[in-house]
């Protein structure tokens, strides 16, 4: 649900449209009047599919005034208000503070901080106790959502091999000089293990691709299997 407007606006009418899911324009304006005039064909695709929405009597023009009152409608339709992009001053802060004076959830998607769309966003972070960094569907759905259904999973970063390793083999991997090589002796004194248990840890390494031996004992491999 948006306002039909240039950028984000039609963006997510679009993506939805793409989808075949149901998407509803909310109009500053009669819903017979097309504005802006670019997005005829648009808003013939949302009509078939979707609904075009608006508080105003049919004929009516669109001004200022009346695109606040687009943005307090966006707001009370919906579970959730997201504001992926917004200057200082924007229709989407509105719409934002019409969400937070509805109870409703405030959702932000942060940008570069070099970027001027994404100041108002910013702002939103910073100084709202109510506004939430959202960074994909999923925590969206995680708070506008079914209960518990709808939870974000746990983001993590991709496992590495050297992540299956266990705790001891890993202190005897990251014992060994990232340049030239050393003998097990020095590696266990290094890695806080006896002699024995790193020279068990290093056939591991071995075997498993991430060390080799050298003249000086032992050295990590060129390219191990992951860093």
């Amino acid at each position: 649900m948006s306002g039909g407007a240039f950028g984000i606006d039609a963006a997510a009418h679009r993506g939805v449209l793409a989808a075949d899911g149901l998407t509803v324009a909310v109009f500053a304006c009669g819903f017979d009047v097309t504005y802006p005039s670019s997005h005829d064909g648009l808003f013939t695709e949302i009509a078939r599919s979707g609904l075009l929405v608006s508080e105003l009597p049919p004929g009516t023009s669109p001004n200022r005034s009346r695109f606040l009152v687009r943005n307090r409608t966006i707001a009370a339709l919906t579970r959730g208000t997201v504001v992926v992009e917004a200057a200082r001053r924007s229709g989407a802060i509105s719409t934002a503070r019409h969400a937070r004076d509805l109870r409703r959830a405030v959702m932000v998607v942060p940008g570069p901080v070099t970027s001027v769309a994404s100041v108002g966003c910013h702002v939103l972070l910073r100084e709202w106790g109510e506004a939430v960094c959202v960074t994909d569907t999923s925590e969206v759905l995680d708070l506008v959502g079914l209960v518990g259904d709808d939870l974000a999973p746990e983001k993590r970063g991709p496992v590495l091999d050297r992540d299956r390793l266990d705790p001891v083999t890993r202190d005897v991997l990251e014992a060994i000089p990232a340049r030239g090589g050393a003998g097990a002796a020095r590696i266990a004194v290094t890695a806080g293990v006896d002699l024995d248990t790193a020279l068990a840890g290093l056939g591991a390494l071995s075997a498993g691709g991430f060390v080799e031996r050298c003249t000086k004992g032992w050295k990590l491999r060129r390219r191990p299997p992951d860093s």
